[in-house]
């Protein structure tokens, strides 16, 4: 009888250990296979956890072991931190694009793995690294790759969104491969922010805009953004912004019916006393219901990054808000 109880004991030590709540992310996208949600974020070869529940999270192996040698050449001092990515299943496989990049700095790759399955215990898991997608460089392009969203139009297309500050949020029209662009090149320009032009080139400026996520909503497509800024613990003043559009390219507009690609963008979830800073969402509908995945910067924790999952609910009107 002792000994069984010790089992238990240790048991259930190992289990409180990998199970948690509130957990610490950044840039958080989801998706679920056989009834498990992976949840995938910034992060040293980029963080994964899994749950069952949405609630409870258990940390997985990352995925990638060392940094690509691609990306290291790519960006130079990159050491493994992999910002932003993005997850979906398509042709029979997972798609993970991520992003590659110097903090504050449009040197900026967009790379993508795939893999046949999120379930680490299955013979057939392995990440297969396709390399570059696209690359942004100082000088030449006044757009930033990074935070990348896939997203397939009504004809079955695939376009990439994707971008911060600078020159605003690019829509890249992708191969049918889904890992370079397509040929001839369809390029949009779909949110942006006024910029202070007198700064250099090299330099981000003011517009600060980032983390566009595009989701099909009845007749429109949804591009939520996120205004201001993240990263500065409870001084941050992130927030979520949303415009929609009949056709995946744009022309994106508010409530008031102003284009976000000339700053407009309506307020869908801002910070609070307790949340000062929240953003870098992303959209899915499981089972049935939608929802909003975003982190937020908790105040009663000295800042630190937390996930947010909250219901996506729809005014008759169409127009998305959270309870």
């Amino acid at each position: 009888m002792v000994r069984v109880l010790l089992v238990v004991i240790i048991f259930c030590g190992l289990q409180c250990k990998t199970l948690a709540q509130n957990i610490r992310v950044h840039d958080p996208v989801m998706i679920k296979q056989n009834g498990v949600y992976y949840l995938f974020c910034t992060g040293k070869g980029i963080s994964v956890f899994s749950s069952t529940d949405m609630k409870n999270w258990k940390e997985e192996k990352p995925v990638f072991n060392a940094p690509p040698a691609w990306a290291v050449e790519a960006v130079p001092g990159f050491k493994g931190h992999v910002w932003a990515p993005d997850v979906s299943f398509h042709n029979g496989k997972f798609y993970l694009y991520y992003s590659v990049s110097a903090f504050g700095k449009n040197t900026s790759c967009i790379g993508v793995a795939t893999n046949e399955t999120l379930n680490s215990q299955e013979k057939n898991f392995k990440w297969v690294d396709h390399g570059k997608v696209i690359q942004s460089v100082p000088g030449r392009d006044l757009w930033n790759a990074i935070d990348p969203n896939l997203i397939y139009d009504d004809a079955q297309i695939p376009w990439l969104v994707f971008g911060s500050f600078w020159s605003g949020m690019k829509l890249v029209k992708l191969d049918k491969t889904l890992t370079k662009i397509a040929d001839p090149q369809e390029w949009y320009t779909v949110s942006k922010r006024s910029r202070d032009f007198k700064r250099a080139d090299h330099d981000g400026g003011d517009a600060a805009v980032e983390a566009p996520f595009i989701f099909k909503h009845k007749q429109y497509y949804y591009l939520f953004v996120s205004f201001d800024y993240c990263c500065k613990g409870v001084d941050s003043n992130y927030k979520i912004m949303v415009g929609r559009a009949e056709k995946i390219h744009g022309p994106y507009v508010d409530k008031d019916g102003k284009r976000m690609d000339e700053g407009g963008g309506s307020l869908l979830r801002g910070g609070d006393a307790a949340w000062p800073g929240v953003g870098h969402n992303a959209v899915y509908t499981f089972d049935g219901v939608d929802y909003l995945v975003f982190h937020a910067y908790d105040a009663a924790d000295q800042g630190k990054p937390k996930l947010k999952i909250e219901k996506l609910l729809w005014h008759d009107d169409g127009w998305p808000y959270v309870e």
